[in-house]
């Protein structure tokens, strides 16, 4: 038996990095997982992984409206949802904050926050409804607690999700709605250049692991197995809980 069968999930960014991660993770655990990604040829590769147990529906997380569709899409193809993983995410190139344009802080906050708060929102209610409780998952990042020079904005835009996952669920803890965020170190996806500012080689990466205890970067699997473990029963009183994934970066 999988930790996770029997369960339905919206992963949003599921095309690539974190997502592509978790979507196939939860597939290997009896999940299944509608793959939501703005990126179709992304979205569609992550499924040919798993066809039997994931499906892709092409959704910009900033919009209500294609929020809506996900939630039906997979009401029609699996017939309820679970699990909310939250994990579309963008950020800009590291560099001085007065540097950042306003298009680049906004897409930031509407991507990375609105996301959230529109996911929630369509999500909920037919949790709620459904009685049978559920689990929000947001991806957040180390810098929601330590924010560093370069990405004030970025790791703003995680602290808000950061707190809101607290919020959250203190809110519907009463309806057995579980919400829990996981905050990575910089890890080895498609944004660790824009994260560090310069290219993603063995020697840069070198780099970044001076103050990190167990001497590396995080890897996509650090992520996954957290989420697999936050998605399943067996963190069944676990709720309110930012956890850090940075092998001891946060000290």
């Amino acid at each position: 038996m999988g930790r996770l069968d029997g369960k339905v999930a919206i992963v949003t960014g599921g095309g690539s990095g974190f997502g592509a991660g978790i979507s196939l993770a939860f597939a290997g655990e009896g999940c299944k997982v509608l793959v939501c990604d703005i990126n179709a040829a992304g979205g569609e590769a992550t499924v040919k992984s798993d066809p039997s147990s994931l499906a892709f529906h092409k959704m910009d997380v900033t919009s209500s409206a294609d929020w809506k569709s996900a939630i039906s899409s997979a009401i029609e193809k699996f017939g309820r949802i679970d699990i909310l993983v939250n994990n579309a995410g963008t950020s800009y190139i590291n560099k001085p904050t007065v540097e950042v344009t306003e298009e680049e802080f906004q897409k930031v906050f509407d991507v990375n926050v609105k996301g959230v708060y529109l996911g929630c929102n369509a999500w909920v209610p037919q949790a709620i409804e459904r009685g049978e409780g559920g689990v929000i998952i947001n991806i957040a990042s180390v810098g929601a607690t330590r924010p560093r020079p370069g990405l004030v904005w970025y790791n703003a835009s995680k602290g808000a999700v950061w707190n809101a996952t607290k919020g959250l669920a203190a809110e519907y803890g009463p309806h057995q709605i579980r919400v829990n965020s996981i905050c990575p170190l910089v890890t080895g996806t498609g944004l660790f250049s824009a994260f560090t500012g310069m290219e993603d080689t063995p020697e840069n990466r070198k780099k970044f692991t001076s103050n990190v205890p167990m001497g590396r970067i995080g890897e996509v699997d650090d992520v996954t197995a957290a989420c697999v473990f936050m998605a399943s029963s067996e963190a069944k009183f676990i709720t309110g809980v930012n956890l850090e994934v940075d092998g001891g970066r946060c000290i």
